[in-house]
């Protein structure tokens, strides 16, 4: 394990993880595992791991805010772009936060407990600057807290979570996108890797119990860190605050636009990205697949001939695929799937291939599989 800077968060969970033997690193400002190196195997074992079996994560990392009040559900429906009227309670949504430019403050999970209580899960890093806009814009008898430092959230991932989490005597049979409160915890069916999965909203002071009780639970989740979620997740062509989305990258660049309810009369950002809509963005997010030996990184440049058409956002090597696979904003109008770019990678153009993502298949609304099914 190497030792991060005191001044970095730490988890509830923290004492787990170098128990376990975990590789720790700064992630959004929080000391958080990246993997767990001493088990041997590493990212490249965890994340399939999780494409196979199960693997639990510690994101607590992620934030957590509350918004209560008279009309709560309908104030959060004015700020952030999707459309809480299309869900009703026990249902989670996910949505951005963006500033009058449209650019992407944040993108975030709500969960809607009730009209007048609303669960927010945003991004690590972004979690002050949510609730300050929030809590700025709301009415006096609505209330927003930041309750980052009073909760973990933790994900069971892969094809036999509902089996770990029943192991755990927590609940597993609720559909995509829908929760249910036990024993303190929410329980979301939820998650960042493409896999059929879960994420725990769990107290602080619960979270050890919860932790060890997944640990223990048979089948035996492997631990995952930050690492595999990142390569699960490029996998998915999911999108990563201050890669795909930040404040210069609109939902509108990043085929985000399924989150927005443009029909909605109000949400920040509207008016810039109706326009950008309807204008058609300058460029647009794109997946890319090398069939030789070349991986993406992020701020690489994309080619066609001479002429620099782009620049990867995310780029990785794909455990599933074998290959390297990225994300990246190209200009439109210069490219279609199925056309070959050049990657200028450290200065040697490698060729890749543009490919709508997802890279492979998504498991996220997958029934749960029978035990005889999983090898």
């Amino acid at each position: 394990m190497t030792d991060a800077p005191s001044m970095l968060d730490r988890s509830p969970l923290h004492d787990r993880h170098v128990a376990l033997g975990a590789k720790m690193a700064d992630f959004g400002g929080w000391e958080m595992p990246i993997e767990y190196a001493a088990s041997g195997g590493g990212v490249v074992k965890e994340h399939t791991a999780v494409r196979t079996a199960v693997g639990v994560f510690d994101v607590s990392h992620l934030g957590t805010a509350t918004v209560r009040g008279p009309g709560a559900a309908g104030f959060v429906n004015s700020c952030l772009t999707a459309d809480l009227g299309k869900i009703g309670p026990g249902r989670a949504q996910y949505t951005m936060c963006c500033d009058d430019n449209g650019g992407v403050v944040d993108d975030l999970i709500t969960y809607l407990i009730g009209p007048e209580d609303i669960l927010l899960v945003p991004n690590a890093a972004n979690n002050a600057e949510v609730v300050s806009r929030l809590t700025s814009a709301a009415p006096d008898d609505v209330e927003v807290a930041n309750i980052h430092h009073d909760r973990a959230v933790i994900a069971v991932q892969g094809p036999r979570s509902a089996a770990v989490l029943d192991a755990a005597g927590l609940p597993s049979g609720h559909d995509y996108m829908s929760f249910v409160r036990a024993d303190g915890v929410i329980v979301c069916r939820t998650g960042y890797t493409g896999e059929h999965g879960y994420e725990l909203v769990v107290p602080s002071a619960d979270a050890h119990a919860i932790w060890d009780r997944l640990i223990a639970a048979s089948p035996a989740p492997t631990p995952c860190g930050l690492g595999a979620r990142d390569t699960l997740r490029t996998e998915m062509g999911y999108p990563l605050h201050g890669h795909e989305l930040s404040l210069e990258i609109t939902p509108v660049q990043a085929r985000a636009g399924w989150a927005v309810g443009w029909a909605k009369p109000a949400f920040w950002g509207r008016a810039a990205l109706s326009e950008e809509r309807a204008a058609k963005p300058r460029r647009r997010l794109r997946g890319l697949r090398s069939d030789a030996r070349g991986i993406p990184r992020p701020g690489m440049a994309a080619y066609v001939g001479d002429e620099a058409v782009g620049v990867i956002t995310s780029g990785t090597f794909s455990p599933t695929l074998r290959c390297g696979i990225g994300l990246a904003l190209i200009d439109r109008g210069t490219v279609v799937d199925g056309d070959t770019v050049d990657v200028d990678i450290r200065g040697r153009r490698g060729a890749m291939v543009v490919t709508k993502p997802p890279f492979v298949p998504d498991h996220t609304r997958s029934p749960v599989v029978p035990p005889a099914r999983i090898p």
